[in-house]
């Protein structure tokens, strides 16, 4: 793990910015197709046009066997894949498509494997969205470590690491599926370091209890920074069995300018590269879990359905127009100047972040226009039309010495001796759960779940060995590592009340919450048995 990894994103999520075409059918509809929720809506009402079977035709054909023999032919090493919750169930009224994504996972398991391919693995949807965002799959509120259902909808949240932990940490797995970002883009700034820190204790404790400790045992588990920044997990952890810092920086989303795409040749460098060098020293393995080749927010739907672009004026809030976005979407007539520009930034952002992931790996494109609509953001598209590297090996040296790193990783922090040796002092300061969750208060007034549950394990594929005349079934795990792990998923308590998971911060928790006694019950102190040494 100290070799910079070259990688590139295939969603699980069905993203109105890759795949366009899904959404604008259901632009004129109640609801309007604004995130996966609503798209969920409108298709499972529209029986006449393929219902949500549409959803799965999409897996079938969008993400195949041969993007990833091109990915292993550009130079790519990894992929992050983004998974929803909804991969493993949904409840109550959920629209979600449940299930079904998994099945997918599991082929892309399988085609990594044959490419020599490794694949990060990112929960990237979160039951009561941990940022408010379109991609968490509901756009609107915060509802992970925030409001009043935020004690609840995290406790389900650490059960779904805990069960895709235990599905990955399996020997037929393990070693295609290395790293695990167990959430994506949380909130830091609302919900708080000392909360999003016990979570992410929480959940690094729930992946090794499945994997065991030490290298070779299950995957780097890998925390977002919350948009708290790099340096404020400097430390964070000490002698923490394999885990990762992971950052997403991009140009694109603040203010805007018309300079020109050559203008940019070392931004990357003079942005990022100092304080990822920094962080390999402060923290230990740090990545750019996301970046693009955008300097502008120009594209469509970059932003989210029908919110326009900053770029132009549209975007809500008080933004001046600076031009028109066609000289930056308009790909096909990208003269040879544009088309290196935008290569020159792509190798100097490769250089600068060095452990990178670009998003994304393929825009679908537009039903409207018949073509891809923010090109920027396409690796294959960049490949094929000459402004993305065919080795992204080329960009080392871009940049010029930036506080560079001195390697080697500490051993702990690869695997090796003093992994899993937490201090216990350091346990205690981040034990589960905080004592508040951010606009809701005291975690003793909120409503919470208790681990009375079935564990929605999840399945492992069904593969059949042919020996002359014999058809045999072969072992591709049961699903779940470690037998010792055996407590009940987090689910509803029949004497307490509870609030719709995405709720929001406003509302006020149920009073009473429960019957007497239910609620203490519910909220002991949650103990992990320390993970196992392998």
């Amino acid at each position: 793990m100290q070799v910079p990894y070259h990688y590139s994103i295939i969603p699980l999520l069905i993203c109105w910015h890759s795949a366009p075409a899904l959404y604008e059918k259901y632009q004129t509809t109640t609801p309007q197709a604004v995130d996966e929720w609503t798209l969920s809506e409108a298709m499972a009402a529209d029986t006449a046009g393929g219902g949500l079977s549409q959803l799965e035709t999409h897996y079938q054909t969008f993400i195949t066997e041969q993007d990833f023999a091109d990915i292993a032919g550009a130079g790519l090493n990894f992929v992050r894949i983004p998974l929803p919750y909804w991969a493993i169930e949904t409840r109550a009224n959920e629209p979600f498509l449940a299930k079904t994504s998994w099945t997918y996972f599991l082929k892309a398991i399988q085609w990594a494997r044959k490419y020599g391919i490794r694949i990060n693995l990112d929960l990237h949807a979160l039951p009561g969205s941990q940022n408010g965002w379109n991609h968490s799959g509901k756009l609107g509120s915060v509802n992970v470590l925030n409001g009043p259902m935020g004690l609840a909808n995290t406790q389900r949240s650490l059960d779904y690491i805990r069960i895709i932990a235990e599905f990955i940490s399996q020997p037929e797995y393990r070693d295609v599926v290395v790293m695990f970002g167990i959430t994506n883009e949380p909130q830091g700034t609302m919900v708080g370091q000392d909360a999003l820190s016990r979570y992410y204790f929480q959940a690094y404790q729930n992946v090794r209890q499945a994997s065991g400790i030490g290298e070779g045992n299950g995957a780097y588990v890998s925390f977002h920074d919350g948009f708290l920044g790099l340096p404020q997990w400097a430390g964070f952890l000490p002698n923490a069995d394999r885990i990762a810092l992971d950052d997403h920086p991009y140009v694109c989303f603040g203010g805007q300018s018309d300079a020109p795409m050559s203008s940019y040749a070392q931004t990357p460098c003079n942005t990022w590269a100092a304080t990822l060098n920094t962080s390999m020293s402060a923290f230990g393995l740090s990545a750019a879990g996301e970046f693009s080749n955008a300097v502008t927010d120009c594209g469509l739907w970059v932003n989210g359905v029908g919110l326009g672009t900053r770029y132009e004026g549209t975007y809500p809030g008080n933004w001046p127009v600076v031009g028109s976005c066609t000289p930056w979407t308009d790909w096909q007539t990208w003269d040879t100047t544009m088309k290196t520009g935008i290569m020159n930034f792509a190798l100097a952002s490769m250089d600068a972040l060095q452990n990178w992931f670009f998003w994304t790996w393929k825009i679908g494109n537009s039903s409207v226009t018949g073509v891809v609509g923010s090109p920027q953001w396409s690796y294959s598209l960049g490949l094929q039309n000459g402004w993305m590297p065919k080795d992204p090996r080329t960009a080392s040296g871009i940049c010029a010495d930036q506080n560079l790193w001195s390697p080697p990783l500490q051993p702990w922090q690869t695997g090796g001796e003093g992994a899993g040796q937490i201090a216990a002092s350091v346990s205690k300061e981040y034990a589960w759960p905080p004592a508040t969750i951010s606009n809701a208060g005291a975690v003793t007034l909120l409503p919470s779940y208790t681990p009375t549950g079935t564990v929605a394990t999840l399945p492992p594929p069904t593969f059949t060995v042919t020996s002359g005349k014999s058809v045999a079934t072969a072992n591709a795990g049961n699903g779940w590592q470690n037998p010792s792990d055996n407590a009940g998923e987090m689910v509803g308590i029949a004497t307490c009340s509870y609030l719709d998971p995405w709720i929001g911060p406003s509302a006020a928790p149920p009073s009473p919450l429960c019957s007497t006694g239910a609620a203490a019950r519910a909220l002991e102190p949650m103990t992990t048995p320390p993970p196992r040494i392998s």
